[in-house]
């Protein structure tokens, strides 16, 4: 529970009894209680991370099973339902599981060390987040292992998805594990709000705050009012299915364009929320191999907040073939295009930064400046489908497919695999290897463009999405030899990357606080951090605390002398806007509260899933008991007295 206190805090510096006493204070339980009841940002980043990428893997073994199965012509390694629910869940994992999730666990670890706090704002509420989240990934695969996946893409279109036309339990299994992950995401979206708003170390004015920062509430800002739109969607149509309504059923005076909107209204916005954070991350890291301050600060932030106002009014370009008005596509498509500004903005300043920096090459490095070229490969792809004649003729060919995955890959994966290896000696306090890592980089690189470079040739070719075989006097044998190829070399690439991380874990070389010489708060305190973060809370005088004295700023930050708050789990509140203290607040103790809540939430799943009512009863039971542990009021906040005005 968050508290105001009324007392003085007091200044000091770092002494090992500080540090001993704010050990005791912060360290958590071990064991299995410890586990499950632990609220520390930085264990439940690392889970995020970690089961985000088993879900990578999960879902690129489900792609290699597909370019099997498309290698060649009359292949008949699937068959068609296995083919559907393959590639549904494919794009399921990948789009759902796997790219938002793994943001989130970077956003998660890396906040309050970038942000100069102790923890998120509601540390529950982060636990409670990442509990939802694994038991709804849980959930939609134990529909995929039964037989029960989703079939109707990952989008899952009307009316192909009632009742009549798929009577089996796959789609009931799909929109509630859909309604359980945007539990998660609108949840975690709010708490990183309010991290954002008020736990910024003193003086890092919102001007001040990295680009991480920017791209991540950007797109936390969109969840929150994206997500309840596809949540809405997905129970709407399981009412459709198990009570017999209909809203989505055109017999009976239903819409099922009102799907499509409704979805593709969450559906573009969320495609910015998962490469926005990622951007930040080439923001971020970008500048500090370059050894220069990042070109254009203040127009990227406002290119960020941009590109997702602007994302909200272009859904419709996903729907140009549905027959809407002229004027209606006339209005989005020229959004679509206008939208190419923003993100021109974000590539020309990282170009300007390379161009004007003294760039170190390292394996991150190599990571986050190909994102460039894949991105304007994807961009002008995207760009040439915001025309409607031009969609007309590409829409649902494997051209979409290479848009997308440019997209989603290039954008997201690229700078996350460079994440890691700029974040990992934070993480671990040791540095990955960088020979495996050059290896781990060409492979994945020379595989993603041998693999999704070709299929703009296939659509273009007329290869449509979604079918599971053709015939070999199509003309297009060679291409989707040629994609099968590529995929498994990214497959290797991956395996090795996995390699680097176990060998480097165990005897990587030591890291130290600030291995590449970075700029922000993070790479100020050891590694890997201590489980209260920061002994003092820093006072930032610029965007570049760490580079102060190479920059000649006349003001300099103050990391060594600051707020000591040891009296208990505290942190310090700030304003919204130029981060001056306000409050100290009161951080919550580990409690298992998430965790018994979430299995409770997954009870009332099983039952609505199953249609036992007494299962529903006994999860709902279970959520309020919950409920009210969490919520009930405690002794020392009913004791203290009120703040003095």
């Amino acid at each position: 529970m968050n508290r105001a206190d009324d007392r003085a805090p007091a200044l000091g510096t770092v002494s090992p009894g500080l540090e001993h006493r704010l050990h005791e204070l912060w360290e958590g339980e071990g064991g299995l209680k410890g586990f499950l009841s632990t609220v520390d940002h930085k264990k439940i980043g690392l889970r995020y991370i970690v089961t985000a990428f088993t879900f990578l893997l999960l879902g690129g073994i489900e792609a290699l099973i597909m370019r099997l199965q498309l290698a060649g012509p009359n292949a008949h390694l699937l068959s068609p339902e296995q083919y559907d629910q393959l590639f549904s869940t494919h794009g399921m994992t990948m789009i759902f599981l796997y790219a938002s999730p793994i943001l989130s666990g970077f956003s998660n670890y890396l906040w309050p060390l970038i942000l100069g706090t102790r923890d998120m704002a509601f540390p529950r509420v982060n636990a409670l987040s990442y509990w939802i989240y694994l038991a709804s990934g849980i959930f939609l695969y134990v529909g995929f292992l039964t037989g029960n996946g989703p079939n109707d893409g990952w989008f899952n279109y009307v009316p192909y998805a009632l009742r009549d036309f798929n009577p089996g339990m796959n789609q009931d299994f799909y929109s509630l594990g859909m309604v359980l992950l945007g539990t998660s995401t609108t949840v975690g979206a709010a708490n990183f709000i309010v991290t954002a708003m008020r736990t910024r170390a003193p003086g890092m004015s919102i001007n001040r705050a990295p680009m991480l920062l920017w791209g991540t509430l950007t797109a936390n800002v969109a969840n929150l009012l994206v997500v309840p739109a596809v949540s809405l969607a997905f129970f709407l149509l399981w009412l459709d299915r198990q009570f017999g309504t209909h809203f989505f059923d055109v017999r009976a005076e239903g819409q099922p364009l009102l799907w499509q909107h409704l979805f593709w209204i969450f559906g573009h916005p969320w495609v910015y929320a998962i490469v926005l954070p990622a951007m930040a991350f080439v923001s971020d890291a970008l500048p500090v191999f370059c050894r220069r301050p990042l070109v254009g600060y203040p127009l990227v932030a406002l290119s960020t907040v941009a590109t997702m106002v602007l994302g909200f009014g272009v859904w419709v370009h996903h729907m140009f073939a549905t027959g809407l008005p002229a004027l209606g596509m006339s209005f989005f498509s020229a959004a679509s295009i206008a939208i190419v500004v923003p993100s021109s903005v974000t590539i020309f300043s990282w170009l300007a930064t390379i161009w004007h920096g003294r760039p170190v090459v390292t394996t991150a490095f190599m990571f986050f400046a190909s994102t460039i070229i894949l991105f304007v490969i994807g961009g002008v792809s995207g760009f040439m489908t915001a025309s409607v004649p031009v969609d007309w003729q590409l829409t649902d060919t494997y051209f979409v497919v290479a848009h997308l995955h440019y997209v989603l890959i290039g954008i997201n994966l690229f700078p996350v695999l460079g994440a890691i290896y700029f974040w990992f000696p934070k993480m671990t306090g040791r540095l990955l290897d960088e020979r495996l890592g050059r290896w781990n980089f060409w492979l994945i690189f020379i595989g993603f463009n041998l693999a999704f470079l070709p299929m703009h040739l296939t659509g273009l070719f007329g290869m449509p999405r979604r079918v599971y075989t053709y015939g070999p006097d199509m003309g297009w044998n060679t291409l989707n030899l040629i994609t099968s190829v590529g995929s498994f070399v990214i497959a290797i690439g991956v395996v090795l990357l996995l390699v680097n991380v176990v060998k480097s874990r165990r005897s990587g070389a030591l890291a130290g606080p600030n291995p590449w010489g970075a700029h922000t708060l993070e790479w100020s305190i050891p590694s890997p951090p201590p489980p209260y973060n920061f002994a003092l809370i820093p006072a930032v005088a610029s965007r570049h605390p760490l580079w102060e004295a190479e920059l000649h700023e006349e003001v300099r930050s103050s990391l060594d002398r600051g707020l000591m708050l040891d009296k208990g789990k505290e942190t310090l509140g700030t304003t919204p806007l130029d981060a001056l203290p306000d409050m100290i607040l009161r951080m919550p103790e580990d409690t298992v509260a998430p965790f018994v809540l979430t299995l409770g939430l997954a009870l009332l799943f099983t039952g609505m899933i199953l249609k036992v009512w007494l299962l529903m009863l006994a999860g709902a039971l279970v959520l309020t008991a919950s409920l009210l542990v969490w919520l009930w009021p405690r002794r020392e906040l009913r004791e203290r007295e009120p703040a003095h005005g």
